[in-house]
């Protein structure tokens, strides 16, 4: 008899649990889908790294030239072709939030977000992570151009500005 009882008692605490899968998870799962990876998905995974003011040449600058933030809202860069200029973010893990406001040449052709941090002390512990991020708000691919053309002698710029026009034509 009590063999019965634990083994409904367990059975019933496996039903309980896999009831508990999260609203996002059931949606994924029931259309079949992988992970987000798409640029319209509003949660994606992301492998990022970490940047500071003392790294390339921008100096405390972004590529709008701005100051780079570090305050509630941080400054973030990617390939302005899949995370165009303006998109604000969440780290789901921290729940700091980012916004797209600076680009660099090690991140063109990637998913790849850089974080900007303050100290070269906060971009050694942050390291290299792949973390799962909540789109806020995307950014404008017009926006984007709009800053890049001016640019359009340097090669990653180049390549941003023909993948965002080949985005628009399709």
């Amino acid at each position: 008899m009590a063999t019965i009882v634990r083994l409904t008692f367990i059975a019933g605490l496996a039903c309980f649990l896999t009831s508990c899968v999260t609203t996002v998870e059931r949606e994924r799962v029931s259309q079949n889908k992988p992970a987000a990876t798409r640029s319209g998905d509003r949660f994606q995974t992301v492998r990022t790294t970490a940047y500071t003011h003392n790294e390339g040449g921008s100096g405390h600058t972004n590529a709008i030239g701005r100051r780079l933030a570090a305050g509630n809202c941080k400054s973030a860069a990617s390939d302005w072709s899949r995370f165009p200029l303006g998109t604000r973010f969440r780290v789901v893990s921290t729940g700091q939030e980012y916004v797209i406001d600076d680009y660099g040449g090690a991140l063109v052709g990637t998913d790849k977000i850089d974080l900007y941090k303050p100290s070269r002390a906060e971009v050694h512990r942050w390291g290299v992570r792949s973390v799962d991020i909540e789109i806020l708000q995307w950014g404008s691919h017009d926006e984007s151009l709009k800053v890049l053309r001016p640019r359009h002698r340097a090669r990653i710029v180049r390549r941003m500005i023909a993948s965002l026009e080949t985005r628009k034509t399709s």
